[in-house]
Parts: structure tokens; C-alpha cells; sequence
């Protein structure tokens, strides 16, 4: 199930990009961001309380809340700097450079998260970087 969800995720990525370049047109990086943010928030509550997760809230722990808010801080960064680069340039070649944080995540994981580093895991990172300097260069 949990290749379905990231096929998933990878899917509607593909549409954020496309959408917020359209987005972002007339309006600041900034002010888009922050709209894109009030409708996310609006879609996730939304789903939290229909499905009735919103009475664990209570029981999230301290260290929970301290890397989703760090989580939350690296989020909105990303997404500003994404807008802004939207707005200078072609989707075509922000999104393909905006996915090296797949290499980024992967190095990352293995380092600061102990997770395996198996040659595929390691080729595809390479192949992820390799891919993202030509369209970059």
C-alpha cells in the first residue's frame, strides 16, 4: 500500500507544480505561499475532523510537536523558495532540480536516521543527482 501512496504523492506533486506555476503569475512568491498554506489547512482539518483522528491530540507528545513544527518551518522554506523559482522560471526545469531533495532525503536518511544505504538505494540517488545537474547545466 505504501507504493500506491507514494505513486500517489509523486501524482498530485506533479499537479502542484503545474497549478502553482499558474498560480503565481500575477501575484508575490510570498502571498501565494501563504494562500496555498490557508487551503492546505482548510483540506487537512477537514479531513482530521470527518474522520474523527482530531481526539489524539491531546496525546501527541512534546518531541512530536517540536520536529513537526521544525518539519513545519523546513516545509514553508521550501515552498517559498519553490514559488519564488516558479516565478523566474520554466516548471520544466524548477520541479526536475526542486526533486534532488529525493538524493538530499536518501543521504540524509542514511546518516542521521541509521537507515540502510544498499547499492540501489545508493544508484538511484546518484541517477536522481545525475539527472537533476543536466537539466540544471
Amino acid at each position: 500500500m505504501w507504493k500506491v501512496s507514494a505513486l500517489l504523492a509523486a501524482f498530485f506533486a506533479a499537479l502542484t507544480a503545474i497549478f502553482s506555476k499558474i498560480g503565481v503569475r500575477d501575484i508575490d512568491a510570498s502571498l501565494a505561499t501563504a494562500v496555498r498554506v490557508s487551503f492546505i489547512l482548510l483540506l487537512t482539518w477537514g479531513i482530521v475532523l470527518a474522520s474523527g483522528t482530531a481526539r489524539s491530540l491531546r496525546s501527541i507528545s512534546s518531541h512530536s510537536l517540536l520536529f513537526l513544527f521544525l518539519s513545519a518551518m523546513a516545509t514553508g522554506l521550501s515552498w517559498l523558495f519553490y514559488f519564488k523559482a516558479l516565478q523566474i522560471s520554466d516548471v520544466s526545469k524548477v520541479a526536475p532540480i526542486d526533486k534532488l531533495s529525493v538524493a538530499i532525503t536518501i543521504f540524509l536518511s542514511i546518516v542521521f536516521l541509521g537507515e540502510p544505504a544498499s547499492l540501489k538505494t545508493i544508484l538511484g540517488g546518484l541517477v536522481i543527482t545525475l539527472g537533476s545537474l543536466i537539466l540544471l547545466l
